[in-house]
């Protein structure tokens, strides 16, 4: 059993579409999954949420949220605007435990990226991830800027003893320009192993066929749900 938290450089980045992508991997080779989201934010209750989304894009069945505000701000922001109580990680994180003894993997997704406040206590994903001792998937975007914040989440990932499971850019431009291209091989010495894959843009608005076939061309994949940089084909480079 193996539990894996995705989460990312910041919001939009593409962690639901990546979650989606690992999950269906897993699948394909038979492996039991279930999907996680400690908070979804920026959805009305009823609305489709991310969850919907890697549900449509997966086939996983058994998700899990925990708590959910309209507000497209940060979980604790959101639960203070909307005077609601904020998503217990300790709870969580209790949970996730249990499920892992029932899946072999269990995806973890974050909110926004890997230091956003859940609670007024400032727990964060990078506390969850500790607290479950999992390794943490990070999900990146290419372009200008994209360097410096990929390159403040692997420290702070280091500076809490937290292990990288791969760099993911999760929306891979169509028409890359020069800062893109040139994020590749800045983005492999930063994190210091080659890019565990790079998820087209647009791919999440496919049906699940054809997102099946992208998934298996883009991503890395080992058992058990975590990344191996050997593993990912050099004819599927960005």
């Amino acid at each position: 059993m193996t539990v894996l938290v995705v989460t990312g450089t910041g919001t939009g980045v593409g962690k639901t579409v990546v979650t989606a992508a690992v999950a269906t991997l897993a699948r394909d080779r038979g492996v039991d999954v279930a999907v996680v989201k400690a908070a979804q934010t920026g959805a009305e209750p009823g609305e489709p949420g991310d969850l919907d989304h890697v549900r449509a894009l997966s086939g996983v069945e058994e998700l899990y949220e925990y708590a959910r505000f309209p507000a497209a701000l940060s979980p604790a922001a959101a639960a203070r605007l909307h005077r609601r109580t904020p998503v217990a990680l300790g709870d969580v994180a209790r949970h996730v435990g249990e499920l892992a003894e029932r899946h072999r993997l269990v995806l973890v997704e974050g909110a926004g990226g890997l230091l956003v406040r859940y609670d007024d206590e400032g727990s964060t994903v990078a506390d969850l991830a500790r607290t479950l001792a999992a390794p943490v998937l990070l999900v990146s975007e290419a372009g200008l800027g994209a360097l410096n914040t990929t390159a403040l989440t692997l420290e702070a990932l280091a500076n809490r003893g937290l292990e990288l499971a791969g760099l993911v850019i999760g929306s891979w431009p169509a028409n890359p320009d020069l800062a893109c291209r040139s994020n590749i091989v800045d983005m492999e010495i930063l994190a210091a192993r080659p890019l565990a894959g790079a998820v087209p843009a647009g791919a999440g608005h496919t049906d699940a066929a054809a997102f099946r076939a992208t998934a298996r061309a883009c991503l890395a994949p080992a058992l058990g749900g975590t990344f191996n940089a050997h593993d990912f084909r050099e004819s599927h480079r960005p």
